[in-house]
């Protein structure tokens, strides 16, 4: 899987679990989606992404 999907399935997991965890453990944990949202909005203003460079070192193909 090339790294730009497998960005893309990490967020949608992340934030598909988070929504979860709050529907059923806390709601407290609506925060990390948003967190997760503002990252991936901060990521398309600025073209700098955190998770990309995580995937590179892990030796994941662009």
């Amino acid at each position: 899987m090339k790294m730009e999907n497998m960005i893309r399935v990490i967020a949608g997991s992340l934030i598909l679990i988070s929504l979860a965890l709050a529907h059923w453990v806390h709601p407290n944990w609506i925060w990390f989606t948003v967190f997760v949202g503002a990252n991936l909005l901060q990521s398309g203003i600025t073209k700098w992404c955190l998770m990309e460079k995580i995937l590179a070192k892990a030796g994941v193909a662009k």
